[in-house]
């Protein structure tokens, strides 16, 4: 018995083998190693507890301790993401070897030297949500439980390496927080000040929006595209305006679903349940009225589609 399943093992092997010949897209066993995913996500989480000293630190800590704590943690932070970018940028052979390893190093410094200023914007995401959510008792509250400002906060590190154009590793850092909240933004989307998500579960924020200040956003909320142009082989081309604009001021309420490269104006309203793929004036309620039509009535003026 133990003879005949050696066997059916062996042969299961060799398809296995097979098929990494087959389907190379599934298989990356030369050109070095990839970016790790657990080894982001724990300075992910290490790059947390810099933004929010305190919070996320053992109770009874000394000031003492918890200085010598955050020079190390920095310091590691360093050490462990320039690692995991100089794999990604070699990956995609974005540089040779040596200028790879400068870039990581250069970028990594970038990152850890913007974290007061990616602080000062999440204070003012902070006070958007206390601001915005009667439910909130207290800033403390909001920054240990409420997912819309944890995926906020990787967010605003992540579009950091995105905009340095740092491949594989900024998706990777994104995925934390969608895994962790539901929320999926991508780290190329760009957001203002006083960005607040409410509830947040299920909210999808495509590559290329834009978002202004004071905007807050609902649980369900899809800002997407609509279509998307294809090259002569019919694959979806890289790079295009894709994603909405969000401009100042706009509040989108759950389950509504923005597509395509449309401009919200400030301060306008889009109901629950819309869905909408056409850019609406500045102080504009889209609201639902029956489940065939979708009535829009303009603050100031009547507007329809």
């Amino acid at each position: 018995m133990d003879g005949d399943r050696d066997r059916a093992l062996h042969d299961i092997t060799d398809a296995i083998l097979g098929s990494y010949a087959r389907r190379g897209e599934l298989t990356h066993l030369e050109g070095g190693s990839l970016p790790s995913r657990e080894v982001i996500w724990a300075v992910v989480e290490d790059l947390l507890r810099v933004l929010f000293p305190g919070f996320l630190e053992p109770a009874g800590s000394t000031s003492d301790e918890f200085t010598a704590r955050a020079v190390a943690r920095v310091r590691s932070i360093d050490q462990r993401l320039r690692g995991e970018m100089e794999k990604g940028l070699r990956t995609r052979n974005a540089c040779a070897p040596e200028e790879c390893r400068r870039r990581a190093a250069a970028v990594t410094l970038d990152l850890l030297a913007a974290v007061p200023a990616v602080r000062d914007l999440l204070a003012t995401d902070i006070e958007a949500a206390y601001d915005g959510d009667p439910a909130a008792q207290s800033f403390e509250e909001i920054v240990l439980a409420y997912p819309g400002l944890q995926a906020t906060a990787v967010h605003r590190l992540a579009h950091v390496l995105w905009k340095a154009e740092i491949p594989l590793v900024p998706r990777v850092m994104s995925e934390y927080a969608h895994s962790r909240t539901g929320i999926d933004i991508h780290p190329g989307a760009s957001i203002g000040r006083r960005f607040f998500i409410d509830h947040g579960t299920g909210v999808v924020i495509g590559e290329t929006c834009v978002i202004g200040d004071n905007v807050k956003i609902y649980q369900g909320v899809t800002l997407g595209a609509r279509s998307f142009p294809m090259d002569e082989r019919g694959r979806a081309i890289k790079g295009t305006k894709r994603h909405p604009d969000i401009e100042d001021g706009v509040t989108v309420y759950s389950g509504a679903t923005i597509l395509g490269p449309v401009v919200i104006g400030h301060g306008s309203i889009v109901g629950g349940n819309v869905w909408l793929t056409q850019s609406v004036p500045h102080d504009t309620r889209i609201v639902v009225r029956t489940p065939q039509q979708m009535h829009i009535d303009q603050m100031v003026n009547d507007w329809q589609i």
